[in-house]
């Protein structure tokens, strides 16, 4: 789901960055919050997409640390949330015998297990896949409709959600794509 959100963070910024007279550029500022934002990748409440507005930047703080300043800043961010019953569309990265890892937009811990994939059948070989009764596939590079089971955020080293997904559902599964079907229309028109 997205979503704006209202967050605040503390902004470091090098005592070598201030001007003479110990003062700092707005725009510095915003460049280490993104910078400190694209490292961070995502929070409890969701994923950075954007930086929508700079609300109120505080009053520097160099207590703390000799080489540092800190500035409290508050702003206004897009997220990106998973949540459980939202469908969502990704693309199929890795095929196990288990289920199948599934990449959507900034999330990448998307789990299909194959107790969430009814009718289909896991077939080993060289192209591994995951074969439905009426012959649909799922297999690596697959574009699939999936609905979010259930979403919880982790915070590790990889600092992200982890979502089981299911296709149990109408609609739900893999999705054909527009002139990917094996047929050249060149070939048959008239």
């Amino acid at each position: 789901m997205l979503r704006d959100e209202l967050l605040g963070f503390e902004v470091e910024i090098p005592v070598k960055n201030l001007d003479g007279n110990k003062k700092i550029l707005t725009s510095a500022i915003a460049e280490y919050l993104l910078t400190q934002l694209n490292k961070m990748k995502a929070c409890e409440s969701g994923y950075f997409l954007s930086l929508t507005k700079l609300i109120r930047i505080g009053p520097g703080d160099s207590n703390s640390s000799p080489e540092h300043v800190v500035f409290p800043v508050e702003c206004r961010c897009r997220m990106l949330k998973p949540v459980g019953g939202e469908v969502m569309t990704g693309v199929v990265y890795k095929v196990y015998k288990s289920g199948v890892f599934i990449k959507s937009g900034p999330m990448t811990m998307v789990c299909l297990p194959d107790d969430l994939m009814p009718n289909y059948s896991y077939v080993a070989g060289t192209n591994r896949a995951h074969v439905g009764v009426d012959l649909s596939r799922i297999e690596c590079g697959v574009l699939v409709r999936f609905r979010v089971f259930y979403a919880a955020w982790v915070d590790d080293k990889y600092r992200e959600f982890r979502v089981f997904a299911s296709i149990n559902g109408d609609g739900l599964g893999p999705v054909s794509m527009n002139g990917y079907d094996g047929i050249e229309s060149d070939e048959y028109m008239i």
